[in-house]
């Protein structure tokens, strides 16, 4: 199953980080939005923070296209307003690609790898 970490950073203020971890704390993100992330091939997710980095672990299943997913958010008004809640607190790394949100970490160590 293929595992994707992503990062962003939150806007270093108490605020904005209080109110991320309430709008994503267990039961309050719209089942419309988890139904979404679900039906797009993505098998688990979750998200850790330390100060206002943000980490997501994402496991998908074998066809899950990110790009394709992208493309049908954008017809889902649920997920459009909950894209748009989150802009006012999410800010990319500040070596993120134009237009990207989330960045995608590569891996540099894998224990497995060594002898």
């Amino acid at each position: 199953m293929p595992r994707q970490i992503l990062l962003i950073d939150l806007i270093d203020e108490a605020d904005a980080i209080a109110r991320y971890e309430h709008w994503h704390a267990a039961g309050a993100v719209p089942s419309e939005v988890c139904a979404d992330i679900r039906e797009s091939g993505v098998v688990a997710m979750e998200i850790y923070r330390t100060g206002n980095r943000l980490v997501m672990v994402v496991e998908t299943s074998e066809d899950h296209d990110p790009e394709q997913r992208i493309s049908a958010d954008l017809t889902i008004p649920a997920v459009e307003a909950w894209e748009r809640r989150m802009d006012t607190v999410q800010q990319p790394l500040p070596w993120a690609e134009r237009q990207a949100k989330w960045t995608v970490a590569n891996r540099i160590f894998s224990l497995a790898e060594q002898p």
